[in-house]
């Protein structure tokens, strides 16, 4: 298909579902640069980090909520073409929240199509996974051609739901408009690999966040297991290119679309194992893999016991006290069994080339990463956290503290140390007065080097003294 870059979109008016989001505003922020007439962001949120940007581009921004209908039907009137990006459920303790994930992916999804045809907009792109037909078997460069994973086999209601959904959304191609006049929905399905690029939301700051605290213990399955992954840029790429092949004018294919009814794989076409992708990201950052290796087995284990703690905590997965879930089985299968697929078909139909190479994607990566973490304040591993917190505590309890509950342990265990009372006072006035000297030390450094975090850094090394100092010491070195 070879038409020009904004056949379809100049002087068109588009909806983008979930267009606060990580794909959504770059996808917005595109449809604008290519002469779209009206670009709309229909959002649960009323702000995200890209909200700015998207107001300074002339986007319409939407608040409402996929699954009330009335809301999808006020988003869609007078709309051109509808990509529907909005999910939920994709990782961490979301894929626990069955009726959730059906209600904004299945039923959400229902909505979308009703509007679609009740304002007679003749294009749909459906942002789908590969989960629709990968469920924890290899596969190697597999197409289009696969079967869908059977629902009742999936491990998790993301997979499950997009899968019923994308099946949905493909089979209302062609459906007929209410006026018969001919006019018909096209529809289309894209299923990207994993998406990384500047400002991703959902897996780099997770896999980040546990490296820092020291919480990402281990690598699962083999080295040569391989994945795809993709940049953002190139799917934005793909799904213009998706939306142009549903238009139904074009010379020669007259009331034929291209992309019609059909799905495709998008990635950057580099498939390598999860871990050697993300070490340069970490290497930057100052953060190590992890040595060690687990097996697959051993970590389907494990992701289900936290399957199952966290379902016992189902009432309160929405709170933000409770921290994300080590690992699931889902997410066990995504790095640790080898499934990549085939853009040929996107190639060949779409036109759809890998504008930003693996490399170049990272590279961009990086760079965010690194002036994220500038503007930060970096701390160390949550084993320091505690190591400090409750041994200062422990040794204020030894030492001052009348005996009470567990306070005579308490002191048996430091006086098996430290041999008097005397001793466990000094020690801990000692020890109090070096965390208050670095502190004032470490407020002085960030005043000149970071003085936007030098209070953060006061209070964080005057918690954890040297632990907390050291990092300081070494940004000031850079």
């Amino acid at each position: 298909m070879h038409l020009s870059e904004n056949e379809g979109i100049e002087k068109k008016s588009f909806v983008v579902t979930g267009g606060l989001g990580f794909i959504g505003a770059a996808l917005c922020v595109e449809l604008v640069r290519r002469g779209a007439r009206l670009v709309k962001a229909f959002d649960l949120r009323t702000h995200s980090p890209w909200s700015s940007q998207l107001r300074q581009y002339g986007v319409q921004i939407i608040q409402g909520d996929i699954t009330d209908k009335q809301h999808v039907q006020k988003a869609l009137q007078g709309s051109d073409c509808v990509f529907h990006l909005a999910s939920y459920g994709m990782s961490g303790k979301e894929m626990l929240q069955y009726s959730r994930v059906d209600e904004v992916n299945i039923n959400g999804t229902c909505h979308i199509i009703d509007a679609c045809l009740h304002h007679h907009i003749k294009r749909l792109v459906y942002v789908s996974t590969p989960n629709v037909v990968y469920g924890g078997k290899e596969i190697l460069n597999g197409n289009e051609n696969l079967p869908y994973f059977p629902i009742d086999d999936h491990v998790d209601p993301y997979g499950r739901s997009k899968s019923i959904a994308e099946q949905l959304v493909l089979k209302s191609n062609r459906r007929p408009f209410s006026k018969k006049n001919g006019e018909c929905l096209y529809t289309c399905a894209i299923r990207p690999a994993a998406i990384y690029g500047p400002g991703e939301e959902r897996h780099l700051p997770r896999i980040i966040t546990l490296t820092k605290l020291g919480l990402f213990p281990f690598k699962i399955g083999s080295p040569n297991v391989k994945s795809d992954w993709v940049y953002v840029d190139n799917l934005v790429l793909a799904l213009l290119l998706a939306s142009m092949g549903l238009l139904d004018d074009i010379p020669g294919r007259e009331g034929h679309p291209i992309a019609a009814g059909q799905p495709y794989f998008i990635s950057d076409g580099s498939p390598i194992n999860s871990f050697e992708f993300l070490r340069p990201l970490l290497k930057s950052l100052d953060y190590d893999l992890p040595k060690t290796s687990l097996a697959v087995s051993h970590a389907l284990l494990l992701g289900r016991i936290f399957w199952a703690f966290y379902s016992f905590l189902y009432p309160w997965l929405n709170s933000r006290w409770l921290p994300q879930p080590l690992i699931l089985p889902a997410e066990v299968y995504k790095v640790g069994v080898t499934h990549y697929f085939s853009f040929l078909k996107a190639k060949e139909e779409l036109g759809y080339v890998p504008m930003v190479s693996c490399k170049e994607g990272m590279a961009a990566t990086i760079a965010y990463w690194q002036e994220r973490k500038r503007r930060s304040l970096d701390g160390p591993t949550i084993w320091a956290w505690l190591f400090c917190v409750i041994g200062m505590l422990g040794l204020f309890a030894a030492a001052y503290l009348p005996d009470y509950g567990p306070i005579p342990l308490i002191r048996a265990v430091h006086l098996f140390f430290f041999r008097s009372i005397l001793a466990l006072k000094v020690i801990f006035v000692l020890a109090a007065a070096a965390h208050v000297g670095e502190a004032i030390y470490a407020w002085n450094v960030a005043k000149t080097i970071d003085p936007a975090n030098a209070r953060g850094w006061f209070w964080q090394t005057f918690a954890l003294g040297i632990f907390s100092l050291r990092l300081l010491l070494k940004r000031a070195k850079k």
